[in-house]
């Protein structure tokens, strides 16, 4: 069986993050961000009552995200999967998984900054249906100073005509 094919067989299971998760979802920011966030980041967004989420393959923790509901909108905070597991899938399962719950839990619409120099986000969220709504000049640290991020934003739920 090719390592894909392995890897799909296993099963995927998107579950709510808790306090006891932090280390492992830290372990996957700390392998995966140049700038991470720090345990504190996330301690502080789930006491805030955001929704943290956890991909569980094969039983281990290999990936999450953090979105935060604002009125009828959410917005993707964060999301990652571990490095050795990136170009499987496994992030846009995760996202779908995402913006699934956030249209069961009422939103309208997922909004989210990505830096453009990360080409490979950029070309999985307009694939999703994300478009380009705006730039936040200088958002993100860099190992040059600053970079802005590209704001982009889906529809959730298609609307009636």
């Amino acid at each position: 069986m090719t390592d894909r094919a392995a890897l799909a067989a296993e099963t995927r299971l998107l579950a709510p993050m808790g306090e006891a998760d932090l280390d492992a979802v830290l372990a996957i920011e700390t392998a995966a961000a140049a700038f991470p966030w720090l345990r504190g980041h996330f301690a502080d967004s789930l006491k805030a009552g955001y929704s943290g989420w956890v991909l569980r393959l094969g039983g281990e923790i290999v990936g999450f995200a953090m979105v935060m509901a604002a009125v009828d909108e959410a917005h993707l905070l964060n999301i990652a999967v571990a490095p050795a597991l990136h170009r499987r899938g496994l992030g846009r399962w995760l996202l779908i998984k995402v913006m699934d719950a956030a249209r069961q839990a009422g939103l309208f619409s997922m909004l989210l900054e990505v830096r453009p120099s990360n080409l490979g986000a950029v070309a999985l969220y307009q694939d999703l249906g994300f478009v380009e709504i705006g730039r936040r000049k200088g958002y993100y640290p860099a190992a040059d100073g600053r970079e802005d991020a590209i704001v982009m934003q889906r529809a959730l739920v298609e609307t009636q005509a």
